[in-house]
């Protein structure tokens, strides 16, 4: 039987769920190749759990979608669900330890969100100006 593994990343109000199974090392998010996928910025910031340890992915191909928050919120919530995906494949406590020294992010979610919007202002906290005159 095929070794498949599903994970998950949030962050904000973006969820990205990935599924790592045998293959080529291909690394797919919405159907689009990585190599192409968003701006600079963003491959670098999705890639980031590939160059912490180089040919990790030999072997696995890893489908992830995502949906929800904005593109950097995304990027971030498919770093996660990546490197969760890797850790739980390889088993092993180097990687794992590698990863929580660079940034403990890549296997824990983010929790923080937006805070709600309250009356008599513009935003969370922001309130109108009052002139008495």
């Amino acid at each position: 039987m095929a070794k498949v593994i599903n994970t998950s990343g949030k962050r904000k109000t973006a969820v990205a769920r990935a599924t790592l199974k045998e293959g080529k090392g291909r690394v797919r998010i919405n159907s689009v190749p990585l190599e192409i996928y968003g701006t600079e910025m963003v491959q670098m910031k999705i890639s980031e759990p590939l160059l912490l340890t180089p040919d990790v992915l030999d072997g696995i191909d890893v489908t992830i979608n995502v949906y929800g928050g904005g593109v950097m919120g995304q990027a971030e919530a498919v770093r996660t669900a990546l490197a969760r995906g890797i850790v739980e494949w390889h088993n092993d406590p180097k990687i794992k330890d590698s990863y929580l020294a660079y940034d403990r992010t890549l296997l824990v979610n983010d929790s923080r969100q937006k805070e709600a919007k309250k009356p008599h202002g513009r935003g969370a906290r922001a309130k109108f100006q009052k002139s008495y005159r």
